[in-house]
């Protein structure tokens, strides 16, 4: 099996927040905005020349430095870190895998994308954010958690700890309610500041992403630090845009691993989004619960047990994921969780839904994340015998005969 995210939610929002609302009210529109700016800065993707006449003389020359430090195939090494390390979609997604109807589906804006799109707001300079994307400075802590991070005693989770007993017990109560190995699966926090005020965390991650070692590459990591630092709204990365997700890896099954442990992350972001959205209480849980439940999904080979290709396979592990985090969250063996209080949570899961029907990485529409966390609460709920834990393939089982309902059509005109 490829080496495979499982995001909770896709660094896509950090991107769509940069071409968005942060930049002035007369591109406001994200359509509009990222085709204006893309012309005025060029592309990573596509290796065009950055601009930098626009910018602030202090900024230009900021920037100007990191270019100038930077190989010369910056683009296409980034590009190729991205895919190797699995993140994104292929460039032919959208055109191979369009087979769900938009507009059979109810699908809205939820009140998390609402919260994401402030996170930029009051920025000082929109494009010199907009170019720290290109540099993929967005990613640079996912990095850090995914090549670097460990578990520890030490690890905290939350801006200030404050998630950190709730999750660490739970990786424990999940271990032993899922029958499947689990000795090897580390929990691991990611927190945005933690990298960008060292130099030499940073210095090793962008070794591995543009070349060189880590002491070779300490001066361009203090340049990306200063630009960063440049701009008050990113609060020296501790903004919840650079760890705005939660994820589970593995490279189970992979002909060609790259030796990096299963793990599942647990970023700020996240925590801090659920909180302020009134689901800071359960939603941290759920969202742990849903990560592991890929981990299920990879240990039984679940990913490539399907007939599904494109969105619909991706749609089919996510809501799979919501319904086997549901399920153990209310199961009297699992954290026995009120059923009312952990659908409220899911609504954490609601909140992430997607209207990217032609996209490799669909989730599911907002609707069908709900409906698969309350049809995974129903099967614990409703069990003859509440003490008995279902195999996790017999879970499967009822699952697939069950999806077909969840994803059907919902659309009310």
């Amino acid at each position: 099996m490829k080496k495979t995210f499982a995001w909770a939610v896709t660094l896509v929002t950090a991107a769509t927040c940069t071409l968005g609302t942060a930049l002035p009210a007369a591109a406001a529109d994200g359509t509009t905005a990222t085709a204006v700016t893309a012309a005025s800065y060029g592309s990573a993707s596509y290796g065009s020349a950055i601009d930098t006449s626009s910018l602030d003389p202090k900024t230009k020359a900021l920037v100007d430095e990191i270019l100038a430090k930077l190989p010369a195939d910056w683009q296409a090494r980034l590009q190729a870190a991205n895919t190797k390390y699995g993140m994104g979609d292929s460039q032919w997604a959208d055109i191979l895998n369009s087979v769900i109807n938009p507009g059979d589906y109810q699908c809205q804006s939820t009140e998390l994308t609402a919260y994401a799109n402030t996170l930029l707001d009051g920025a000082n300079d929109p494009f010199a954010i907009f170019i720290l994307s290109l540099f993929g400075g967005f990613d640079f802590p996912t990095y850090d958690a995914l090549l670097f991070g460990s578990e520890s005693k030490s690890n905290t989770y939350g801006v200030n700890g404050e998630y950190t007993n709730q999750l660490t017990s739970e990786a424990k109560d999940l271990k032993s309610f899922w029958d499947i190995y689990s000795d090897d699966i580390q929990l691991m926090p990611m927190h945005g500041a933690d990298v960008y005020s060292s130099p030499e965390r940073l210095a090793r991650t962008l070794s591995v992403l543009y070349g060189g070692t880590p002491e070779s590459n300490l001066d361009l990591a203090e340049l990306f630090i200063s630009l960063v630092d440049s701009e008050p709204v990113l609060k020296g990365g501790a903004n919840p845009i650079f760890t705005f997700n939660a994820f589970a890896y593995s490279e189970k099954g992979d002909p060609q691993p790259l030796g990096i442990s299963d793990r599942i992350v647990m970023g700020d972001g996240i925590l801090e989004a659920m909180k302020a959205i009134g689901l800071g209480d359960t939603a941290p849980r759920a969202i742990l619960g849903h990560e592991f439940g890929h981990h299920v999904q990879y240990e039984n080979n679940l990913f490539d047990n399907t007939t599904l290709t494109g969105p619909e396979a991706t749609r089919r592990t996510e809501l799979m994921a919501d319904a086997f985090g549901t399920y153990f969250l209310t199961h009297s063996r699992g954290e026995a969780l009120n059923t009312k209080r952990v659908l409220d949570s899911a609504k954490s899961f609601y909140q992430v839904g997607d209207c990217s029907f032609s996209s490799n990485g669909h989730h599911g529409t907002p609707n069908q994340r709900i409906a698969a966390s309350t049809w995974g609460a129903s099967v614990a709920n409703e069990a003859p015998n509440q003490g008995h834990i279902l195999p996790s393939m017999k879970l499967d089982e009822l699952f697939e005969a069950k999806l077909p309902d969840i994803v059907k059509p919902d659309a009310t005109n």
